[in-house]
């Protein structure tokens, strides 16, 4: 019995780019509102307006196919594509991730390790970061609750110049959990 070999592809199967514009000979319809630099703004034949986008050696590209007639612009269109992706990349950018920090207390924390911890959250807070103060209650210590509350209350208390509240303590399990966003 001879064995049969199946030639694989590598990598994701290519369809070919399609232009996410109509552009110069892709424009099917009969008339365009042209507009551009150098170009009188007016109604023309599609013919006419991309022998005025040729003529400049640029691209004739419709912009919004839902107005009657179509617009389109005489722009050179591999700029114009830089210049959106440039865009896209900066929205990007200014939709920062947010991190969310983290800091457990015990329910009898003593003052020395609350102001250790209180200078690390107002560092987190500092930089940005979202943060998450919890007191963590191991076996019997569930009967301190009220402590645990306390302690969380007191670091909003002091990181109130910081940062704002997001959600008041809560007992979920055996954590009493506070969050707190920085201020802008």
């Amino acid at each position: 019995m001879a064995k049969r070999f199946h030639h694989r592809r590598r990598g994701p199967r290519r369809e070919p780019q399609e232009d996410k514009h109509k552009i110069n000979e892709k424009i099917n319809y009969p008339k365009l509102r042209v507009v551009g630099e150098d170009v009188e703004p007016a109604i023309y034949s599609t013919k006419e307006a991309l022998k005025i986008a040729l003529d400049r050696g640029l691209d004739l590209v419709v912009i919004t196919e839902k107005a009657d007639p179509p617009v389109a612009k005489v722009i050179d269109y591999k700029k114009f594509l830089y210049d959106q992706k440039k865009k896209q990349k900066e929205i990007a950018q200014k939709a920062q991730k947010t991190v969310v920090k983290e800091i457990r207390f015990g329910p009898n924390t003593d003052d020395h390790d609350y102001e250790f911890k209180r200078k690390h959250a107002e560092n987190f807070l500092k930089e940005g970061a979202k943060l998450k103060a919890y007191v963590f209650f191991k076996g019997r210590s569930i009967v301190f609750k009220d402590k645990g509350e306390i302690l969380l209350l007191r670091l909003a208390q002091d990181l109130e110049d910081l940062g704002k509240v997001e959600s008041l303590p809560k007992l979920e399990g055996k954590r009493m959990i506070m969050m707190i966003a920085p201020k802008k």
